[in-house]
C-alpha cells in the first residue's frame, strides 16, 4: 500500500508541474496539494468502510425482528450480490472522495464551483486509481477463441471488452441532468425552477394522473397475461440497479422514518390532501447505488447484470453466483433444484441460503424462504417465479438430452451448450414473438432485418431504457389467476389480490406449483394501459403491503427513480428521437390526443419540458397495432437494435450456431417450452395473444419441438 501511495504521490507531483493555469477552474485545482488529494481519498475510504460495517451490523441486528416493512421487501429485491458489492464500494469511495475534496476547496475558494469541472485530467486519473474506480477502463486480455459467452459479458466485444459487462455503468444517450450538475437529483430543493417552473411532487403526479381503481380496469383483448410477464422476464435479463442503505456520515440511514434528504435517502414527500397518507409524512426511497465513472466523475448508476439477452436471470451475471446455481454433485451439467420440495415430482427452484429470508414474513407458519435464481428479483411475484422455474427445468431437460446424444461430453460442456440454447430461445421469443406486439407497425422501422454482428455498436443498456421499459407496469392486472386442468379457477386458490402475492414463494410450494399460474398466463388478459387507467391500486398504493403497514406507490417510485438517475425530461427525449417537442398545452394535447390529460400535465408541470420521462412516454397514444407510443417505440427500438447488433454471440450471427442448429432453433416456441416442462397438455400456438379455451388451444403434440440432432457430435 505504501508503494502505491508513493507512486500516486509522484504522479500527482508530475501532474501539478504539467497542469496549465489558463482558467479559473485550473487555479482552483492548483490549490489542492498532492497530499491533500491522497489524504481525502484515504479519509473517504475509511468513512465508507466504517459505514458498510455499520450497515452490516444493522442487518444482522434486524434478523430476528417480528415484522418487516414494504421498503424492506424493496431493499431485499435490490440487494447486491458478490462482485456488485465491490463495484458499489469503489463507487462510494469515489463519491465520498469528491465530497471531501469539494469541502476542502470551498474553504480556499468560496465561489460556487463544480468539483468535476475543477479537477484536471491527471487528478481525476489519480482519484480513479486510488479508489479502485479505474476498473471500468482497465485493459482486458480476451481469449482468442471461445464458443461460449462469459457469465459477466466481458469480452463479448474483443475491441471493447467492457461493452455490456455486468457491474458497469449504464450508457448515457443524453447528458445527465442533476441539480448541481454532478449528483444531486432534480426536485430536491423546494422552489427551484426548471424552465421557469418547479417540479411537482411525484406522489402528486401519481395521484392526479396514474391512479386507477382496481375495479376500473379494461382487459387487453389482444394480449394475454403471458405477454405482460414476458416483458418483465426480458427486463430482468437486461438491467438491475441495486441500492444501498449505507451512509458515510457515521450515522444510520433512517430512510424508513426520516423525511429529510440525507444520502442515500431521497424520501418521497406527501402532498397536502393525499387520499391515503397524511401530509408531513413521506414514503421511503433509497437512491440507486453510484458506479465508478472515471472519465467525467459525474454520478452514474450501476447495472449489476449484463446488457445482453443471454438468460442471465437463469444463470447469473457473476461467476460465484453462476457456480452456486449449478448442481456440481455430478458431471451432468445440471442446474441445482430444491432439495426440500418438488412440484408434484417436477423440480422447483432452490431456496436462498438465509436463515431469516424476507419471504418467511409473508406466511409466518409456512416457513418457506425466497427462491434463489440468477436474478435477485426472482420471488417478486408468482408469475416471475413460474417463468424462472420453467427455464431452469428447460436447462436440465436440454442438458439431459444432449448427454444422451453425446455421452462423451463432460459436465461443463453440457452446461454451456444447454445455457447457449436457452439464451438463444430467449432471444428468438423476444424478437420474433414479443417485440412485434409491442412496436406494432413500427417494428420494421425500429428493428430492421439483422445484418450481422457490428463490433462498433455499443450494446450497453442505457439509463433511459431502465425507466422506459417500465411501461409494462401499466399492463399488470389487479388479480393473479390460477387455473385447474380444465382451465377453470383453481379452488380454493383461484384469484388472489396482487398485493398478497409479492415475495410469497410459499404459494407456489403449497398452493399447486407453477402449472395453475401458467394456465392463467394462457387464458387471462393483460390489463390494457389507457390514459385514464394507467396503473391499478394494487401497484399504485399497495406495493409490498403487509398486514398493518401501508404499501408503496410504484408510480411514485418510478418517477422518483428517473430524477434520482438524472434523466432529462420528456421533450429532451422527443427531440432525441426526432419527434416534435410540444411547447404549450395545445401542442401537448395534439401529441397526447387528449386535451384533458394535457391540461393535467400542464397544471402539474407548467411546461412539457419538465414532464418526467416515464409518465410522459407512458401517456402517449399507442402506435398502430402496438402497445407503446412513438417515443417509447423509438427508445425501446433503439435499445433492442443495439443489444442485437452489438452481440457477438447473437444466435443468428454466423459461427455461433451451425446452419442446421439455426434451422432447428428457428422452430422453437414458448408454448413448446411449457409443454416440455410442465404437466400442461394443451396450449395456444401464440401464447402472447388473446386466447380462449378450448377454442384456441391445441394438443402439445401438435407444437413443434427443438430437434437436438443437429447438436450430435
Amino acid at each position: 500500500m505504501k508503494q502505491i501511495l508513493t507512486a500516486l504521490s509522484l504522479l500527482l507531483v508530475l501532474s501539478h508541474l504539467m497542469a496549465s493555469k489558463t482558467s479559473e477552474e485550473a487555479d482552483v485545482s492548483e490549490q489542492l496539494s498532492g497530499s491533500e488529494l491522497l489524504n481525502s481519498v484515504n479519509e473517504a475510504r475509511k468513512l465508507v468502510d466504517e459505514a458498510y460495517k455499520v450497515s452490516r451490523d444493522k442487518v444482522k441486528a434486524g434478523l430476528n425482528k417480528t415484522h418487516v416493512t414494504p421498503s424492506d421487501f424493496l431493499k431485499h429485491l435490490k440487494e447486491p450480490v458478490a462482485g456488485t458489492r465491490h463495484a458499489m464500494r469503489a463507487g462510494s469511495y469515489m463519491e465520498a472522495s469528491l465530497d471531501l475534496l469539494k469541502q476542502k476547496l470551498q474553504k480556499k475558494w468560496p465561489r460556487p464551483f463544480n468539483i468535476t469541472e475543477v479537477l484536471n485530467t491527471k487528478q481525476k486519473e489519480t482519484i480513479a486509481l486510488a479508489t479502485g474506480c479505474d476498473y471500468p477502463i482497465r485493459p482486458i486480455e480476451c481469449p482468442e477463441n471461445s464458443p461460449y459467452r462469459t457469465i459477466t459479458g466481458q469480452c463479448n466485444n474483443r475491441k471493447n471488452p467492457h461493452f455490456g459487462m455486468s457491474n458497469h455503468g449504464y450508457a448515457r444517450w443524453l447528458p445527465a441532468e442533476y441539480e448541481d450538475g454532478m449528483s444531486l437529483p432534480r426536485g430536491l430543493i423546494p422552489g427551484q425552477l426548471y424552465h421557469g417552473h418547479p417540479l411537482p411532487l411525484v406522489r402528486l403526479v401519481s395521484n392526479n394522473i396514474i391512479a386507477t381503481a382496481n375495479e376500473n380496469v379494461t382487459d387487453d383483448e389482444g394480449r394475454s397475461l403471458a405477454f405482460m410477464h414476458w416483458g418483465q422476464w426480458v427486463d430482468h435479463d437486461l438491467d438491475h440497479a441495486p441500492m444501498t442503505a449505507t451512509t458515510i456520515d457515521n450515522k444510520e440511514a433512517h430512510c424508513d422514518t426520516s423525511c429529510n434528504y440525507a444520502p442515500p435517502c431521497f424520501p418521497i414527500k406527501i402532498p397536502h390532501g393525499d387520499p391515503r397518507i397524511s401530509s408531513g409524512l413521506c414514503m421511503p426511497f433509497i437512491r440507486s447505488a453510484p458506479v465508478c465513472n472515471p472519465t467525467t466523475l459525474i454520478r452514474e448508476q450501476l447495472n449489476a447484470i449484463t446488457s445482453f439477452i443471454d438468460a442471465s436471470m437463469v444463470y447469473g451475471s457473476e461467476e460465484p453466483l453462476a457456480k452456486n446455481l449449478r448442481n456440481l454433485s455430478n458431471p451432468l451439467g445440471l442446474m441445482a433444484l430444491n432439495q426440500n420440495f418438488t412440484d408434484a415430482g417436477l423440480g422447483l427452484l432452490p431456496f436462498e441460503n438465509k436463515t431469516r429470508s424476507l419471504c418467511l414474513y409473508t406466511n409466518k407458519t409456512a416457513n418457506i424462504p425466497c427462491f434463489q435464481a440468477g436474478d435477485k428479483r426472482v420471488t417478486e411475484n408468482l408469475g416471475l417465479s413460474a417463468i424462472h422455474t420453467l427455464f431452469v427445468r428447460e436447462h436440465n431437460r436440454l442438458a439431459t438430452e444432449l448427454r444422451n446424444l453425446n455421452p462423451h461430453w463432460d459436465g461443463e460442456r453440457l452446461y454451456q451448450e444447454a445455457r447457449k440454447i436457452v439464451g438463444a430461445q430467449t432471444q428468438i421469443i423476444t424478437y420474433r414473438d414479443y417485440l412485434p406486439l409491442i412496436l406494432g407497425n413500427e417494428i420494421n422501422h425500429q428493428l430492421p432485418l439483422y445484418r450481422g454482428y457490428n463490433e462498433s455498436v455499443d450494446p450497453t443498456v442505457s439509463n433511459v431504457f431502465s425507466l422506459a421499459f417500465r411501461f409494462g407496469h401499466g399492463s399488470v392486472p389487479p388479480l393473479v389467476p390460477r387455473l385447474d386442468e380444465n382451465f377453470q379457477p383453481l379452488k380454493p386458490y383461484s384469484y388472489a389480490p396482487l398485493h398478497l402475492t409479492f415475495c410469497a414463494s410459499w404459494r407456489i410450494v403449497m398452493e399447486g406449483g407453477i402449472d395453475p399460474l401458467l394456465r392463467g398466463f394462457l387464458t387471462d388478459d393483460s390489463k390494457l394501459m389507457r390514459q385514464n387507467q394507467m396503473m391499478v391500486k394494487e401497484l399504485q398504493d399497495r406495493l409490498f403491503e403487509q398486514v398493518e403497514i401501508m404499501g408503496l406507490d410504484l408510480a411514485a417510485l418510478n418517477l422518483q427513480r428517473g430524477r434520482d438517475h438524472g434523466l432529462p425530461g420528456y421533450n429532451a427525449w422527443r427531440r432525441f428521437c426526432g419527434l416534435s417537442a410540444p411547447s404549450d398545452e395545445a401542442e401537448l394535447a395534439a401529441v397526447m390526443g387528449n386535451s384533458e390529460l394535457a391540461k393535467k400535465f400542464m397544471d402539474l408541470y407548467g411546461t412539457p419540458e419538465n414532464i418526467d420521462i416515464w409518465i410522459g412516454s407512458m401517456a402517449e397514444p399507442f402506435v398502430p397495432n402496438g402497445r407503446v407510443g412513438p417515443l417509447l417505440a423509438c427508445l425501446l427500438g433503439t435499445q433492442f437494435r443495439k443489444i442485437r447488433d452489438g452481440d457477438r454471440f447473437w444466435w443468428e450471427n454466423p459461427g455461433v450456431f451451425t446452419p442446421q442448429q439455426r434451422r432447428a432453433l428457428s422452430r422453437i416456441s414458448f408454448p413448446r417450452i411449457i409443454c416440455d416442462n410442465t404437466r400442461i397438455k394443451e396450449v395456444p400456438r401464440d401464447v402472447f395473444k388473446k386466447n380462449q379455451y378450448p377454442h384456441d388451444f391445441v394438443k402439445c403434440r401438435e407444437i413443434s419441438g427443438l430437434d437436438l440432432s443437429a447438436w450430435t457430435e
